[in-house]
């Protein structure tokens, strides 16, 4: 996410309801693009995952979520990459986990907190440790700009994803039908920027330290006139190493 560091893609006709369509969702969706080749899982697994994110984190977030899903998916396709469409869900589901009122006394980088929510859940469910940890990289990185197109399908998906929904980032990389589509279902709020800023600066004023050397730094800086920035050059040129000689 450049200026806030985030990610990801996909795409179904559903309605509010976790996963569920109803035919006047159908419908909508239906004039402007069939999205029905990235429907979102049916499964137990990511039902429990919805259910468990949307009671936690609200509609705005949720919402966010969903759409990441959506970009991710899709984008997976166009690219031809091989993934698990279930994973991916619930690394959408939970990448924002961290900026929920329950880490309001956490001093751990947001994403990190959403990273361990997220392995402890698929843990919980039986999912592998090998996964359970792909999971947690994915999530854990994807504000890192330049990190996560490295790693697997997921992560670099969920990434392009974040960034996609948040910063316009591979805008025209999808049609206007696809946009049009996922947007009819899951549209983006009025003053979704502003409002999705606050969210962050909520979420983070309390550790502005986590935030230095990541686009989230800007947010703070937006937010706060008080906030500085960490300079890298200052904290080497006056070092105690510095210092000394």
């Amino acid at each position: 996410m450049k200026g806030l560091g985030i990610l990801a893609a996909g795409c179904a006709v559903l309605s509010l309801a976790i996963a569920r369509p109803t035919p006047a969702d159908a419908a909508e969706a239906a004039t402007v693009g069939d999205l029905s080749e990235v429907a979102i899982p049916a499964s137990p697994l990511a039902r429990d995952a919805a259910e468990a994110v949307r009671s936690a984190e609200g509609e705005f977030l949720y919402q966010h979520s969903v759409r990441v899903y959506y970009w991710a998916a899709l984008a997976g396709r166009r690219k031809g990459l091989k993934f698990d469409p279930e994973l991916l869900y619930i690394a959408a589901m939970f990448h924002d986990f961290g900026l929920t009122a329950g880490y309001g006394g956490s001093h751990l980088r947001y994403e990190v907190d959403g990273a361990n929510a997220a392995r402890d859940f698929l843990r919980k469910h039986g999912v592998s440790e090998a996964e359970s940890q792909k999971m947690w990289f994915a999530i854990a990185l994807h504000t890192t700009n330049g990190v996560s197109p490295h790693l697997h399908p997921i992560a670099a998906l969920l990434a392009e994803a974040a960034n996609m929904d948040l910063v316009g980032a591979g805008y025209n990389d999808f049609t206007a039908a696809q946009r049009s589509a996922v947007d009819a279902v899951h549209p983006h709020p009025p003053r979704f920027a502003e409002d999705f800023l606050q969210t962050l600066y909520d979420s983070l004023k309390h550790r502005p330290e986590t935030t230095q050397g990541t686009g989230l730094a800007d947010v703070m800086a937006y937010k706060d006139p008080d906030f500085r920035r960490r300079d890298f050059s200052s904290l080497m040129l006056k070092s105690p190493w510095a210092a000394a000689k």
